[in-house]
């Protein structure tokens, strides 16, 4: 209840500019300069495969910059996301909890009432409280109706759109598989689409609580996400203020966007045109870090969850992660699904001085241990009663501890079975699937769903495919399998006695973000932003 009044005075704070922004900059407010604590930068990709990162796979030379990081920093190549699609993912990460206990289990909606539920603690709340300023840049998709607004769930500052691009018509619409049309721009025009574009309500564009541009303009989101993140480092580092800084990409979910005109249509490659869009954003936000606060700075890349297969070219790579057992059998192996490929992301970690450079950790990680480390390393406390399905990895970080999970659990993302279930298990080496199929891939096909009882057993380190399972008449599918059944009984049992969450997943096109419900698709631009458009064209390098 007393977190509930927190929120609900925050709605009314708000409105009279405890936190304001302006189209000169960002305005911080209030706070004064604390003891040197670390900032944090989280940094999540979407729908990056691991198999993109040219330190990772080499088939690619598009990422120079995030490689350097990688030889900078360490690279984590047994790193998971907590899900393997977009609101379940990011909200493991922001609250360390797996969607069995957080209440989120697939995606929100245009139309959603409800998000990400209001008694669980973010990540930014709890930085909030030990005396960080917070900024959330980029996408959001964990609820915008009401209190589930990020300006309500512990950022001081937000920029970015409120779920995915693809969920909201534009006049840039970019690539896409099926294409989408640009918004209509007359009544009168009528036209057919494929079953998932968005045609009736533009894609907007928040500041803080203000829709400032609806449709966004696509060909120039990543310059001003680039430069608003720039711009608060500079703001809060000025201050002697620690910071935490969620820059949540549009990359490299579709529509992918062409920011400079093809020299040859034919030959053009959008993925890799948006994957060095994407490596230079994360250059210049590197840059600004070792600018003004390298050595006090933790710098976290990552992604929500694996390549969305089924749009083909426009999609990731997986690298060698191909779950060849389910696509023998059709369907994608990759985002929404329990294979390697849906929830290994490629991720790196650099702290210049404090984590070594140049290193690969071969550890079993996942998004979920970001919270609990983040907080440790501010000295902060993990919000009470409530059980956290990450760990503390700052030793990890520092080269002190060769220590990461004995078990990962992976639940149903937008594939086979029932939202949010535990259908895959990770134990050592060791992968167990329960339920297999349910997943679109590029040729069109959808695996079967099948449920496997006893489970199909994959030994990951002689079979990174997952191609073949063990032999289940086999002795080391035998010494195993108790282990793997024990361990998944056990969580079932501790999520059973937790304090857990609900979410509200039902509809209302009223919720539907609309700047203006009397032009056509909500259509509108702020005076400031039609002035900054004229002087922001400029492009990443």
């Amino acid at each position: 209840m007393g977190i509930l009044f927190v929120k609900a005075s925050l709605l009314v704070t708000c409105f009279v500019g405890l936190f304001s922004c302006h189209h000169s900059g960002i305005s911080l407010r209030g706070k004064e300069s604390r003891s040197q604590k670390p900032n944090f930068i989280i940094i999540l990709a979407d729908d990056i495969g691991w198999g993109d990162l040219g330190i990772n796979w080499g088939k690619r030379k598009d990422t120079p910059n995030l490689d350097k990081m990688a030889v900078e920093g360490m690279r984590f190549v047994d790193f998971h996301a907590a899900a393997s699609t977009c609101s379940p993912s990011r909200a493991s990460l922001l609250t360390g909890r797996l969607g069995l206990r957080n209440g989120v289990t697939h995606n929100f909606a245009v139309t959603s009432v409800g998000g990400l539920p209001l008694n669980e603690t973010t990540l930014a709340e709890v930085l909030k409280e030990a005396g960080y300023l917070t900024a959330a840049i980029g996408k959001w998709h964990l609820g915008h109706n009401g209190l589930h607004h990020p300006s309500f769930r512990g950022f001081d500052y937000y920029f970015g759109i409120p779920y995915s691009h693809d969920m909201g018509c534009t006049d840039t619409p970019g690539y896409n598989l099926p294409p989408c049309p640009a918004c209509p721009q007359h009544s009168t025009t009528t036209s057919s689409h494929p079953r998932d574009c968005y045609s009736e309500v533009a894609l907007p564009l928040f500041e803080n609580l203000t829709i400032i541009q609806q449709p966004v303009n696509l060909t120039s989101m990543a310059t001003k996400y680039a430069d608003k993140a720039v711009q608060f480092i500079n703001d809060a580092s000025q201050r002697g203020h620690p910071f935490f800084l969620y820059l949540a990409l549009a990359h490299m979910h579709v529509p992918l966007v062409m920011t400079e005109p093809p020299r040859n249509w034919s030959c053009e490659d959008p993925y890799g045109a948006n994957l060095r869009q994407m490596d230079a954003l994360v250059g210049q936000i590197k840059a600004a870090v070792d600018g003004i606060a390298r050595e006090n700075t933790l710098l976290w890349f990552t992604g929500d969850n694996g390549p969305w297969s089924e749009k083909c070219e426009f999609a990731g790579s997986v690298g060698p992660y191909t779950g060849m057992w389910q696509r023998k059998r059709d369907g994608s192996s990759a985002k929404q699904t329990t294979w390697e490929g849906g929830h290994r992301v490629p991720t790196i970690a650099y702290w210049a001085g404090k984590i070594p450079a140049n290193v690969t950790s071969h550890m079993m990680l996942s998004t979920l241990d970001i919270f609990p480390t983040v907080v440790s390393l501010a000295n902060a406390s993990l919000p009470p009663h409530r059980r956290f399905d990450g760990m503390d990895i700052s030793e990890v970080l520092f080269g002190k501890s060769n220590k990461g999970h004995e078990t990962l659990f992976h639940p149903n993302s937008g594939a086979a079975g029932k939202y949010g279930h535990l259908q895959a298990l990770r134990l050592n080496q060791y992968k167990a699937f329960y339920v297999t199929g349910g997943a679109k891939a590029c040729d069109g096909s959808i695996g079967r769903e099948e449920h496997h009882h006893p489970p199909l057993i994959f030994n990951l380190q002689n079979d990174i495919q997952e191609q073949k399972p063990l032999d289940s008449k086999s002795a080391e599918y035998h010494a195993v399998l108790p282990i793997i059944n024990q361990a998944l009984l056990d969580i079932l049992q501790d999520t059973a006695t937790d304090n857990i969450s609900i979410a509200d997943y039902s509809h209302d096109p009223a919720v539907i973000p609309c700047c203006n419900p009397q032009h056509l698709v909500c259509r509108c631009q702020s005076t400031y932003w039609k002035a900054d458009l004229k002087t922001s064209r400029k492009q990443l390098d």
